[in-house]
């Protein structure tokens, strides 16, 4: 919700600025701190648990991040460690803005209107001393299977996820390969995983103001400071 709703102007300067970070998105699709609305990142014709439908079409980030021509881009789903992790090590060495989006299930969601565990309820009828939740618990969701393979990911609420992963011949520097895969796969209903986009001849922000890489705090005075010459020298640049 941060990021494809009102974090949206941020997130666009963020990779119009190539800042050298790796950027992850929990997408889970929904609003828990407000009673699980939609967010932005719900694909249109998903359902809530109330029955409403959400008739508005999916903020696709990973795409976006493309178009603004992010240098590093990749989606994941959260039970697939797997494949996960090295894209982690990847985004985290990635010279610049490294995206990441997170397929992240809340499955934990059940605070509608009327239910008496709800927590509008308990605080309008007791006076806790903290306002405490309880998450049962439920069995780990993981995912293993080949490149270029599609795999079903049944949900604990009965509903699932359809992922399928880039295969080996997938060429991630292709830009355009990669708004095709990405359109591809929301019309066969699929959430595309992998390394989906990436750029390593595009500048962070470092690089293209020619700072150290030494951080200002570990910076000496001697360090900051131009000496006589180099002052003698811009000086005379003036006269």
């Amino acid at each position: 919700g941060d990021t494809a709703s009102i974090g949206m102007g941020q997130f666009c300067h963020l990779i119009r600025r190539n800042i050298d970070m790796l950027y992850i998105i929990e997408d889970n699709g929904v609003y828990g701190l407000t009673k699980g609305q939609f967010s932005a990142t719900a694909d249109q014709g998903s359902k809530q648990k109330t029955g409403a439908f959400n008739p508005y079409e999916v903020i696709d980030c990973c795409a976006l991040a493309i178009t603004l021509d992010c240098g590093f881009v990749a989606r994941s789903f959260s039970g697939d460690a797997k494949q996960m992790v090295p894209l982690i090590k990847s985004g985290l060495s990635h010279k610049g803005l490294a995206l990441m989006d997170v397929i992240s299930p809340c499955i934990t969601f059940n605070n509608h209107e009327g239910s008496t565990k709800s927590y509008k309820y308990v605080q309008d009828h007791d006076k806790p001393l903290h306002a405490l939740d309880f998450i049962e618990a439920q069995p780990e969701i993981t995912a293993d299977y080949a490149e270029g393979a599609t795999k079903v990911i049944d949900l604990p609420d009965g509903t699932h996820l359809v992922l399928k992963k880039t295969d080996r011949d997938y060429d991630p520097t292709d830009k355009a390969a990669a708004f095709e895969a990405i359109e591809k796969s929301h019309r066969e209903g699929v959430l595309l995983t992998g390394l989906l986009y990436i750029d390593e001849k595009k500048h962070d922000l470092n690089t293209m103001l020619n700072l150290v890489d030494t951080p200002l705090w570990a910076m000496k005075e001697a360090d900051t400071r131009p000496s006589k010459a180099v002052l003698d020298q811009i000086m005379a640049g003036y006269r």
